[in-house]
């Protein structure tokens, strides 16, 4: 594989992991208190609804779309997604925001399950359904974003499934063996990490695309190709650690943060 296929399947299967992750947190807090039975076929259901979700959206975007166009949208849509991540990872580098923790949100979701009045239906606890469905439809939906985008910019569909399925496999695995939250895995310096790979790929593709404004309409070409790529992680990383440093002086750090249990 190429440098550029590896850092497709790197990016993709990052990015799915800090999802899955997520997802995995959901489900175990209800199936540990609210039973298997319900949080499993929440999952279930969520994952048929997430399987026709990316057929429809990968099929209009494929199908609809010249390939400048499709760069420029996808590319420009990757990009504030990563820049929403990056923004969270500075703001938690700096101090100004707390740091997420999956032990903590783990807590809040069992409790809330604990508290919650029991209705079932045909077996089925309606609350672990529901909560277990949203979950991980939504962390989902986040992962189907990624691999059609990755995997339409770059024409390599293949690559980016791989990634992201990758990924799946391996928190599965791990939750089965573990039952409980992956709490150990750095996920912030992750979804650092990711932030990083998001915001410059997304760059890069969105400024191929604006060869559609061409008389051409063809994409355009960055000087150096894929290699581009890294030197837009190298100034996305300086300006984020020129951030991290200087954000503390701008507005005084709030004392005493607690857990985040949201992203």
């Amino acid at each position: 594989m190429t440098g550029a296929t590896w850092g497709l399947v790197a990016s993709t299967f990052a990015a799915s992991f800090v999802e899955f992750v997520e997802a995995l947190t959901i489900v175990l807090a209800m199936g540990v208190t609210r039973g298997w039975r319900s949080a499993l076929a929440g999952t279930l259901a969520a994952l048929v609804a997430l399987t026709a979700f990316t057929a429809a959206a990968g099929y209009a975007l494929s199908t609809w779309l010249p390939e400048s166009l499709l760069q420029l949208v996808v590319g420009t849509l990757l990009l504030i997604f990563g820049l929403q991540w990056l923004r969270k990872a500075v703001l938690r580098s700096s101090g100004l925001k707390a740091m997420h923790d999956e032990e903590e949100e783990y807590a809040t979701q069992t409790e809330a399950a604990r508290q919650a009045a029991r209705q079932s239906r045909f077996g089925i606890d309606t609350f672990a359904f529901v909560i277990s469905f949203k979950g991980v439809f939504l962390e989902g939906v986040e992962v189907v974003f990624v691999v059609i985008t990755f995997g339409l910019s770059a024409a390599n569909m293949p690559a980016a499934i791989g990634g992201a399925a990758a990924a799946g496999i391996l928190v599965l695995l791990a939750g089965l063996i573990l039952h409980r939250p992956l709490a150990a895995i750095p996920e912030n310096a992750l979804k650092y990490g990711v932030g990083l790979l998001l915001a410059s790929f997304g760059a890069y593709w969105a400024v191929e695309g604006l060869g559609v404004f061409t008389h051409t309409g063809e994409s355009l070409e960055w000087p150096g190709g894929d290699w581009a790529i890294l030197a837009l992680i190298a100034c996305w990383l300086l300006i984020s650690r020129v951030l991290v440093r200087y954000l503390p002086r701008l507005k005084p750090q709030t004392a005493h943060l607690k857990p985040e249990t949201a992203r």
